[in-house]
């Protein structure tokens, strides 16, 4: 029975009907893609459309895609479309977004056969996701006028990076990087600057197409691949139907997926019984069907355990016991506990969405109001360990706390405190007319970020990255206290080691150029990222804003050039010139300036952002209370870890050997990948 169904399920790929066109223009469309009605092509994923362009041409285009076909190669699952580029800043040229998204389909950017390139002088071209989280991007720099010998994308007026497995989403940015850099070149577009993903044939002529012919190109060749699999969650399709998987696996499979049979009772009719006899067949079949209940909810029992088995090891649960010695199951949640807890994960509990998942508020059964975050994507397991091992590691007020987890579902959940005030981003950008943002309230949210970053560098026996720190990512409690939050992304580094190399990645407008230049992410990258940070709660702008200057889109940008014109004032939120301090916000300005500096070495530490900002609220209490402060007045960082201890002002004008004392104190460190 099984053959038959087979040869059934393949007829639609192996056979066209004659009602099928089968080419389009000079191209040949065969299985599983196909034209006109839906029996001619495997799914509408695969309907190809036949377009007529202005000099009469028939093109084919992906139709839900609009991305135009001009090649097939079904051994490799690979086929060949003309990707847009994305032009910014041309003259002659209205620059227009480029947007590709493939997310819901079964196709993505083949990885091995692509690269993403940025063409301009001083151009930092990004690759961003549909939520402007950066996959990637990489610095192109012109340094004189002379072009000569510019060949393979190496960082002059040209650049390449490799592109992330998977890439369904295509979304370039360019911004522009300042920096004593020559923009001049000899010709007319000299600011013109292109991002583009193209087929990689070494990209060794891209330095030398200069942008008088890359304005002529609208597209360029790219790669996309594609890859089928049933599915083992749809078990229950019938034989003829087919799953196409956007997980890219090693080959096609248009196979028929399994079916499972259901199991009958035929019962015979029995003639001639006696009373006796119908009464004692009713008893067997009574015992018979509680037989078939209690194996029923046995193997009902078993399954779940099973599955909540397969979850636990499936989302890294063996792995979390073998990193963390002190893996401690007291922490985790079960999965009916925390439905519970937020009513079936009901969208009207969603307390906001982002890149990793989306937060639930909820109520747990001892009253206890809590943040549930359910991940995005199943497989993403390493990012999952890597926030428990670094959120169980970390005791420190400004941090928030990760009460636990859990591991019995598809996607692990974290639980986290709740923190009732929303994020940073909100009250600066989005004026909220219950809690006013004083010029007081900044300056102390400040130097509590800049406590717990200082903490996580150098309190610990290995040092933690935090790689994505941003206003979104500073949550605000009932006291507007600062709690940094969203450590997905975040890394645990060795004592001895300055860096990790890693794949670009983090959010546009607070990532760290130096960082785009060598894949190095250093503790001087969080300096930089917390500097825009301070530039938000000094000038309430947001960080990437299309309404400034080209130029000046990215707020780091432009925050510089106003130091530079010298027009601080020009750019400093009204809503606290009225307090009145512009010495300190002048101090404050001084600070970030700094921290935004191209070169990471010419960066402030941590520790001296910390004791600075300690410095201009100390003096600040002084000025407005107009009572003396004794030498005993501690810099408290309010965490810990085993062996954490405060510091005194006195200590680190003196010797800084409390300091030291910190960043050595012992605590058990975790055997993470620091080159992940």
């Amino acid at each position: 029975m099984a053959l038959p169904l087979l040869f059934i399920s393949l007829l639609p790929l192996s056979l066209a009907s004659p009602n099928c066109n089968s080419t389009c223009g000079k191209l040949t469309i065969s299985p599983p893609f196909g034209i006109n009605d839906s029996y001619c092509y495997h799914n509408k994923w695969f309907e190809i459309e036949c377009k007529q362009d202005s000099a009469g041409t028939y093109r084919p285009y992906l139709k839900l895609i609009q991305l135009e076909v001009t090649k097939f190669d079904h051994n490799s699952c690979k086929i060949w479309v003309n990707n847009p580029i994305y032009a910014w800043n041309c003259k002659n040229t209205t620059a227009t977004s480029v947007h590709i998204n493939m997310s819901a389909s079964p196709f993505a950017y083949s990885q091995e056969d692509n690269v993403f390139l940025g063409v301009g002088c001083n151009t930092q071209a990004l690759l961003l996701r549909g939520d402007d989280v950066v996959f990637g991007g990489c610095i192109s720099i012109c340094h004189n006028n002379n072009h000569s010998g510019i060949g393979a994308c190496v960082g002059h007026y040209c650049c390449a990076t490799a592109l992330p497995r998977s890439l369904s989403e295509f979304k370039p940015r360019i911004e522009h990087v300042a920096g004593n850099y020559s923009d001049k070149r000899n010709h007319d577009d000299e600011d013109c600057s292109y991002a583009l993903i193209a087929q990689d044939n070494g990209h060794n002529d891209w330095g030398t197409r200069i942008v008088s012919e890359l304005k002529d190109l609208n597209s360029v060749a790219a790669v996309l691949e594609y890859k089928s699999s049933c599915s083992p969650d749809e078990s229950d399709m019938t034989s003829s139907q087919v799953l196409i998987n956007s997980a890219l696996g090693p080959a096609v499979c248009f196979s028929p997926c399994g079916s499972t049979g259901g199991r009958g009772n035929s019962g015979s009719k029995s003639q001639g019984l006696s009373v006796i006899g119908v009464v004692f067949s009713s008893l067997v079949s009574i015992v018979f069907l509680v037989g078939l209940w209690i194996q029923y909810k046995i193997f009902r029992r078993s399954r779940i355990n099973k599955r909540k088995e397969k979850y636990f090891k499936q989302n890294g649960g063996l792995l979390l016991q073998r990193r963390d010695a002190s893996f401690d199951k007291t922490k985790l949640f079960s999965s009916r506990d925390l439905e519970k807890a937020t009513d079936r994960f009901n969208v009207n509990r969603v307390l906001g969405k982002g890149g990793q998942g989306t937060v639930y508020k909820g109520m747990l059964a001892d009253g206890q109001i809590v943040a549930v975050k359910k991940l995005t994507l199943q497989g993403n397991v390493e990012e999952f360990i890597n926030e428990v091992l670094i959120l169980s590691q970390i005791n420190h007020r400004n941090v928030v706390r990760l009460l636990g987890f859990c591991l019995e579902t598809q996607v692990p959940l974290l639980i986290y405190e709740f923190i009732p005030n929303g994020n940073l981003f909100e009250h600066l950008h989005e004026q909220s007319e219950e809690i006013s943002m004083t010029w007081e309230t900044r300056l102390r949210i400040a130097g509590e970020v800049a406590g717990a970053l200082f903490y996580l560098h150098s309190a610990a026996s290995r040092p933690i990255y935090h790689r994505d720190i941003k206003s979104t990512n500073i949550l605000l409690d009932d006291k507007l206290r600062a709690k940094v939050a969203d450590f997905g992304t975040s890394r645990m580094v060795s004592m001895e080691k300055t860096h990790i190399t890693t794949q670009v990645q983090g959010t546009f407008g607070y990532l760290d150029p130096e960082y785009f230049q060598t894949s190095q992410f250093t503790d001087k990258s969080d300096v930089y990222s917390f500097g825009v940070v301070l530039v938000e709660l000094l000038t309430g702008e947001v960080a990437i804003s299309s309404g400034r200057p080209l130029e000046a889109q990215g707020l780091a940008s432009y925050f510089i050039m106003r130091m530079d014109e010298g027009r601080l004032y020009d750019i400093v939120d009204q809503r606290i010139m009225k307090e009145g301090a512009k010495k300190e916000m002048t101090q404050v300005a001084n600070l970030a300036r700094r921290c935004l500096s191209l070169n990471g070495r010419n960066r402030p530490s941590m520790r001296e952002v910390t004791a600075e900002l300690e410095g201009i609220q100390r003096l600040r209490r002084r000025s407005t209370s107009h009572i003396e402060q004794q030498n005993y007045e501690h810099i408290d960082f309010g965490g810990s870890f085993e062996g954490y201890q405060t510091w005194t002002t006195a200590d680190y004008a003196s010797s800084g050997s409390t300091l030291n004392t910190i960043a050595s104190s012992s605590s058990q460190g975790l055997l993470f990948d620091d080159t992940t």
